[in-house]
């Protein structure tokens, strides 16, 4: 008999990711297809439901898994906001892809699915408390608290971005000032050095004492705004993911170094910082995974009823 499985879905702005996954995490089918131009929902939704099809023509597919680039309501019903996609305010998401395909659908953040995935099969798979931070574009965030993603009462929660880091910093798209993903993203990197990470990460590479004085003090910058999350959550370990990532052998020792000096013993006791290790695939993963979180849960209720 046929083992069941999950499909995990990544919306992005110029790709859709699916994966197709058994409850142990094997991957045994996945699936690259172009995010339609214009992305409106309609033309999203059926391009989802085509690459669903084409993904398990005789599958035991049994329920769907989403992340969206922004963010989804608290019962993961309803894509809120997408970033980098057409006309998309309040879409019904799960509610679409359910009448196309049949199947239970639950949707998230993209940055949760990502948190979820490396907490599943990637970097944090050995802990239950963790925190996700993915430098990219922006800084994302998840929260994993016993093994399940955390998004609070709202839905909304795990924006570790958006935290303030300095007062009076630059003014940032939340209409905060100085949050962390003003010093932490990529537009940062640009705006304090002129270069790209990604040629300051080079640079680094042959010694150039310049890329690593800069990473240094980015590596400082992002342990003060650690710190602050590490008081609040007392994570047992703390993954970075996103582009910056390739280059956290270069900022990971001041990290480091500056949570040691911030934060009490008592609330860092055998942290670990680590490197995430699924790429660009965390956010595929981690959708499976509230896809099958989302079983689980659909089990439990048919169980009481």
């Amino acid at each position: 008999m046929e083992k069941p499985s999950v499909i995990g879905l990544d919306l992005g702005g110029t790709a859709i990711k699916l994966g197709q996954f058994l409850e142990d995490g094997t991957c045994i089918n996945s699936l690259t297809v172009a995010t339609p131009q214009p992305s409106t929902p309609e033309a999203v939704v059926e391009t989802m439901i085509q690459a669903i099809a084409q993904l398990t023509p005789n599958q035991n597919c049994i329920a769907l898994g989403v992340g969206t680039p922004g963010p989804a309501d608290k019962n993961g019903r309803i894509a809120k906001v997408a970033i980098n996609l057409a006309g998309w305010q309040d879409v019904p998401l799960a509610d679409c892809l359910e009448k196309g395909t049949g199947l239970p659908t639950t949707i998230a953040n993209d940055a949760n699915c990502a948190g979820l995935g490396e907490a599943w099969l990637g970097a944090g798979k050995d802990y239950e408390h963790l925190l996700m931070l993915t430098l990219g574009t922006g800084v994302g965030g998840a929260i994993i608290l016993n093994g399940h993603l955390f998004t609070g009462h709202l839905g909304a929660a795990g924006e570790l971005g958006l935290i303030t880091l300095n007062f009076d910093g630059p003014m940032c798209n939340s209409g905060n000032n100085g949050s962390l993903e003003q010093y932490g993203s990529i537009q940062a990197i640009r705006r304090m050095t002129g270069k790209e990470p990604a040629e300051l990460g080079k640079l680094a590479e042959t010694g150039d004492p310049e890329a690593l004085d800069f990473w240094e003090s980015y590596g400082r910058l992002l342990g003060a705004g650690l710190a602050s999350l590490i008081y609040v959550l007392t994570p047992q370990a703390i993954v970075i993911g996103g582009g910056i990532s390739g280059s956290t052998r270069f900022f990971f020792p001041a990290v480091l170094q500056e949570i040691e000096r911030r934060v009490l013993p008592s609330s860092r006791e055998n942290l670990q910082l680590l490197t995430a290790k699924l790429g660009n695939q965390a956010g595929m993963v981690g959708a499976a995974k509230l896809a099958w979180e989302l079983v689980e849960k659909q089990k439990s209720l048919n169980y009481q009823v």
